[in-house]
């Protein structure tokens, strides 16, 4: 009754569609990979809170940094009199940075970081466009809701209020030609040489968009379009970054982009996330009639900081981008074993191709009622995306493999 009609609508849609009951469970504790609910119910967490928990729910050290964190300074006054902390926070992220010297700015969620960005892009370039990707999920804020490539639904009724200057060109399968896939970006430099975008925006994998891979060399081919054009590119790492994908930034693997956005995994469950530019782009901020241009009340918050530091701390000491990346190639080799395949993705960002949403949804709830946190994938839900902590145990893995080969009717 007190919350927003649009989620409860939606869970009436998807039970309509998919024959099953969507009534939310209630979480009410969590811990490692495994959630409680109000009714005492426990379950294997293969989201990780929308890839959150990578470092594990409620991880000891990100606990521990919260609570000494909180007995001596809860708010600071951000950019005016910042805290010592986000000081520290600041340091630390821009050493993750590819660049000679890297500039950080803070923010609460992924679209902040999105906005950030194209707020960067536009001061560096001083030109309004920018080039999104179908399937593309960069939050719904009004600056990223603009290429929200992933439904249309998202952007309409709020079309009159996006940037008119953003386009959205089709996403390359893995099996594309290179230059057929760069085609469609070409064109919108090359067109109109005066209304030329001023910036490229792409997810290395494609996460909400259905783990959808690139053809090889993409990444590099669109920072050489970049280059050439004066334009920049920006990397959305919020998903596949810090170790998701096997890799502390995934795109990094291929090609150097001139700024990166990370989120989600980056506070072990409080809200924090960054811009990170080479030092050279963000210098655009520079004193623009004195004032500081973008900012907010919580960006640096001193508890988000601390959990941040905790995390990336956490992520080194216990080694955890390779065991990540480990455990992503034995669950793949798990349900290849029970014929549950072929999977794509990388590290712990995989998803199994399963077809009709109908059918999709149904196996969702199936393995739901069996304790298994599974959400699907893909603007037609045509996939079970697998996200769970980097920690995640062998036991687990083989628990959802039997149990997905269970309800699927695998030999």
């Amino acid at each position: 009754r007190s919350e927003c009609p649009a989620f409860t609508a939606r869970r009436a849609r998807r039970a309509e569609l998919s024959g099953a009951p969507t009534d939310p469970i209630v979480w009410t504790s969590a811990v490692g990979a495994n959630v409680e609910d109000a009714d005492g119910n426990r379950y294997v967490d293969f989201t990780s809170g929308f890839g959150v928990a990578a470092v594990g729910h409620r991880h000891p050290r990100v606990v521990e940094a919260i609570t000494a964190q909180s007995q001596r300074l809860i708010h600071g006054l951000g950019d005016v009199y910042p805290s010592d902390v986000k000081i520290t926070l600041l340091e630390r992220l821009a050493k993750l940075g590819p660049w000679r010297e890297s500039r950080v700015i803070l923010g609460l969620s992924g679209s902040d970081a999105i906005e950030a960005a194209l707020k960067t892009a536009a001061l560096a370039t001083g030109r309004p466009g920018v080039i999104g990707f179908e399937g593309g999920y960069h939050g719904l804020a009004h600056g990223p809701l603009a290429l929200c490539g992933y439904s249309e639904g998202f952007r309409r009724p709020f079309a009159a209020q996006l940037n008119p200057h953003a386009h959205i060109v089709p996403w390359p399968a893995e099996s594309c030609p290179l230059e057929d896939g760069l085609a469609p970006v070409r064109r919108l430099f090359e067109g109109h040489p005066s209304e030329r975008p001023g910036a490229i925006l792409v997810e290395p994998i494609q996460g909400r968009g259905g783990v959808r891979i690139p053809p090889r060399g993409f990444l590099e081919a669109l920072r050489g379009v970049c280059v050439q054009h004066g334009a920049l590119l920006i990397a959305d790492e919020i998903l596949t970054g810090l170790g998701r994908c096997g890799e502390l930034l995934y795109g990094l693997r291929e090609t150097e982009p001139h700024i990166i956005c990370i989120g989600k995994a980056l506070g072990g469950g409080l809200p924090v996330s960054a811009c990170l530019g080479d030092a050279a782009v963000m210098q655009a901020w520079g004193a623009p009639e004195g004032e500081a241009l973008h900012t907010g009340t919580f960006f640096g918050h001193p508890l988000g900081a601390a959990a941040a530091l905790a995390v990336l701390d956490v992520l080194d000491s216990e080694a955890l981008v390779a065991r990540g990346a480990a455990a992503g190639v034995r669950l793949t080799e798990m349900l290849s074993e029970r014929g549950l395949g072929p999977v794509r993705g990388a590290g712990l960002l995989l998803a199994l191709h399963i077809g009709p949403a109908k059918r999709t949804l149904a196996l969702v709830h199936a393995l739901l009622q069996r304790g298994y946190l599974v959400l699907p994938a893909g603007a037609d839900a045509s996939v079970l995306q697998f996200v769970p902590p980097l920690t995640v145990t062998d036991e687990q893995l083989a628990g959802l493999v039997e149990t997905l080969a269970t309800v699927m009717g695998a030999p």
